[in-house]
């Protein structure tokens, strides 16, 4: 007979009771640390989720490209610009951020975008350029003809805060039903009924990567995918997930569904760029296709959420055939949800990636404009306050023009550079000559490094650019000085403050004689530069210098000759006076700064100020004498250059011992100053005409720009006497044409007798007359070597 084991039953006993204690000291535990904690990330949920706050970085924009019939533009420039705001050539030119070229004849479809004024809208555009000029602008669907339309602008600084990274907000209702409800079809199809985490979706995926026989879909909800990129890392731990569990079931207690949803499309990582990285699904499809995330057909959206698994790994720019791959699985996705039918999905399938070629993105495409900008804005906002915003700087730069600008600096230094001399740089800016608004700038010869500035803060001896200001403050008396006033041009000796005696000399080593005042500007002699600017004063010029560039510059006689030390930003300043005919306009970079919804916070555009009479008379007369310079003067080799149709003015300046090449030069729509040395200050063996004038040559056989047509309004032309102060016929031996300020014409008039039959005198003739020089057979000077006054 068998007894019990009276030793197992307290065995039993304390076991049990054993594990009662553990269970107890678990559920203890569980209340004790975990509710704690439990309560510690859902204060963490409320506090930084119920207030996320994403850092959108601040976009600098140029400025839109305004079409408009008769404006100047060709067939290179609008394509230019169009590439550069990465616009693709698809044939059609039928969806936004598109175009199509045949020829002259352009179909394009703008994108939406904010100007100074509010919104401006997305439309369809034919354009048809002929020689130079928009012969015809068009609705693309009304066929509609158009006063004016504008392109989008092109994006080309980014500022960011204290991430890199790139983001555009955007509201779900904005989003295509097909993104939205596609996004879930693939991610997280059970998405509208989970609660943070989906065992479902863990099995569906196992099954999908089993039957595609690779890692094809994920298990994770979009919930988990969100709370991973704002909160956690992506280290692969247990604690991870279950911390990023738990955020997703508090997230999903917290917030309603459409609220996830559109977090997550604001977040989602899609691409990176250098350190850019690139975060939702609005700023992936700018970086991917190159226009806003309304205007994607069905085989991007498939595309780019197809990107989401990993935009590194399926990069369609990169790894195409990939790309391919990883698309049609997420096009099969939307079959399967029914979101496209089968003919749709074949379309979608068969059409090409259609991504652009280049990520458009800018962090800093043109550093010395960039610069200028900054010091603007600098004014009204600090650095915080612009970077990392969410805001747009609206500018004037020309996408075109600048990088015309930057290939004719580039090309003409590389054939200009000496080999055994310093290395040349350089210093330009572009401005519109109606506006002041700066549309192009370089200051440096790399031109992407942004380093010093040689276009604002490199000041250099500006030599004869100065000349013209000397000469304006006398035209600005017509009843003392008008262009045709005789001037000599023999050797002068001016006494200094100093005690010393200064005695220029003409660059030739030459005296002229006695010359009229256009001739003595055009061909830049120094010796009646001096004569007449000792007349005038030097006090004068040192006035007029800092009232059109802000430069405080010393009164003595060598300021006449441009003795003094300016930067290019200060010339480009003074030239604007004459470049829009006598009005005092302050350059400007930006135009306005929107806040995030698009209005306007600071406007910066002013109304045209209208000119003094006495100042509009005075730069129109100095702009025909620059005009001359470029016919008959030290400029003429712009003709060669095939430049005469422009009638240009312009004034070279050339420092001692060719340290610094200057040209200031301006059409009917440009100004551009240029300067041309080494940051070494050292000879190098340039002239004006030889160096920074070969830039200006460069650029302007590239862009776009009005001939330059001095407006007739308060002036008379007249035909005078070869030797003599007087008026006389046009038909009269070397009779010359000269313009006067209304009123103020020659007293005397000589006759030649009657006009000679019309067989005799050609239209060649009268063309040579209007543009000869006229310092042959003038009189000779007054007894104390000046002319004494315009008038005989």
């Amino acid at each position: 007979m068998n007894t019990p084991d009276n030793d197992a039953a307290p065995n039993d006993s304390l076991l049990k009771r054993g594990l009662w204690r553990l269970l107890l000291l678990g559920v203890g535990l569980m209340l004790g640390v975990g509710l704690p904690y439990l309560w510690y990330l859902d204060k963490q949920v409320r506090d930084q989720f119920a207030q996320l706050n994403w850092q959108v970085p601040t976009k600098v924009y140029a400025r839109p490209l305004l079409l408009k019939p008769n404006a100047r533009l060709d067939g290179a420039s609008l394509e230019l610009e169009l590439q550069a705001g990465g616009y693709k050539d698809d044939g059609q030119g039928r969806i936004a951020g598109t175009y199509d070229r045949d020829g002259g004849r352009f179909r394009l479809t703008t994108r939406e975008f904010f100007d100074v004024n509010g919104r401006v809208p997305s439309r369809q555009l034919e354009v048809l350029l002929v020689s130079g000029r928009v012969a015809s602008l068009r609705d693309g669907k009304s066929r509609r003809a158009l006063a004016s339309a504008k392109v989008d602008p092109v994006r080309i600084a980014t500022l960011y805060g204290n991430n890199t990274e790139e983001r555009r907000l955007v509201k779900i209702d904005r989003l295509p039903d097909l993104l939205v409800k596609g996004l879930q079809a693939v991610e997280d199809r059970n998405f509208q009924n989970h609660h943070g985490i989906d065992p479902l979706g863990v099995a569906r995926a196992i099954y999908v990567n089993i039957r595609e026989a690779g890692f094809e879909q994920g298990a994770s909800t979009l919930t988990q995918q969100l709370v991973r990129s704002l909160f956690l890392s992506n280290t692969k731990t247990i604690t991870r997930k279950v911390k990023e569990a738990l955020y997703a079931l508090i997230i999903e207690a917290r917030f309603d569904k459409k609220t996830i949803l559109e977090a997550y499309l604001n977040q989602v990582y899609l691409g990176q760029v250098g350190d850019q990285s690139i975060h939702g699904i609005a700023a992936g499809s700018d970086f991917w296709f190159g226009r806003d995330v309304s205007h994607l057909q069905e085989h991007e959206i498939a595309l780019l959420i197809g990107l989401v698994q990993g935009p590194g790994y399926w990069d369609p720019r990169r790894n195409p055939e990939r790309a391919l791959k990883r698309r049609a699985i997420v096009i099969n996705e939307f079959v399967e949800a029914g979101l496209l039918t089968p003919a749709q999905a074949a379309k979608a399938n068969a059409a090409p990636l259609g991504v652009s070629a280049k990520p458009i993105l800018a962090r800093n495409r043109a550093p010395a404009f960039l610069d200028i900008v900054r010091r603007q804005l600098a004014k009204d906002y600090d650095n915080a306050e612009l970077s990392g915003q969410g805001l747009s700087v609206l500018t004037t730069l020309s996408p075109s023009a600048q990088t015309y600008l930057e290939k004719a600096v580039t090309g003409t230094l590389e054939r200009v550079q000496r080999k055994d001399g310093p290395e040349l740089q350089a210093g330009a800016i572009v401005t519109d000559a109606e506006t002041g608004h700066i549309v192009a700038a370089v200051g440096n010869r790399r031109i992407g490094d942004p380093g010093f500035n040689r276009a604002v803060d490199a000041r250099r001896p500006v030599g004869s650019l100065l000349k013209p200001f000397v000469y304006m403050l006398a035209l600005a008396r017509p009843n003392e000085w008008s262009l045709a006033s005789w001037l000599s041009d023999e050797p002068i000796a001016v006494n200094t403050d100093d005690g010393k005696v200064w005695e220029p000399k003409n660059s030739d080593r030459r005296s002229h004689g006695t010359v009229t005042l256009a001739s003595a500007l055009a061909n830049s002699y120094n010796q009646a530069t001096v004569r007449l600017g000792m007349q005038i004063g030097p006090e004068r010029l040192s006035a007029l210098v800092q009232s059109l560039s802000g430069e405080t510059v010393k009164a003595r006689p060598s300021l006449l000759l441009g003795s003094v030390d300016l930067p290019v930003y200060g010339m480009a300043q003074m030239y604007q006076f004459l470049a829009s005919g006598g009005r005092v306009q302050p350059l400007q970079a930006v135009r306005a700064v929107l806040d995030p919804q698009g209005k306007a916070l600071s406007k910066y555009e002013t109304a045209p100020v209208k000119a003094q009479r006495g100042d509009a008379m005075a730069a129109r007369l100095v702009t025909v004498a620059l005009q001359q310079t470029v016919t008959s003067g030290t400029a003429r080799a712009l003709l060669s250059d095939g430049l005469g149709d422009l009638q240009s003015a312009g004034k070279t300046g050339t420092s001692n011992d060719s340290r610094d090449s200057w040209y200031a030069g301006y059409t009917g729509d440009h100004l551009a100053v240029i300067w041309v040395g080494n940051d070494k200050n050292e000879s190098t063996g340039l002239y004006g005409a030889t160096g920074a004038m070969r830039i200006w040559s460069q650029l302007f056989t590239r862009l776009p720009s009005r001939p330059l047509r001095v407006s007739g309004d308060g002036l008379e032309w007249v035909w005078l006497d070869a030797a003599r102060y007087a008026t006389t016929e046009d038909y009269c031996p070397g009779a010359r044409r000269a313009a006067f300020v209304a009123g103020y014409l020659p007293t005397e008039h000589v006759s030649c007798g009657e006009p000679p039959p019309p067989e005799d005198r050609s239209l060649f003739d009268t063309w040579i007359d209007w543009f000869r020089g006229d310092k042959d057979n003038a009189p000779a000077p007054s007894q104390d070597g000046t002319a004494a006054a315009g008038r005989p």
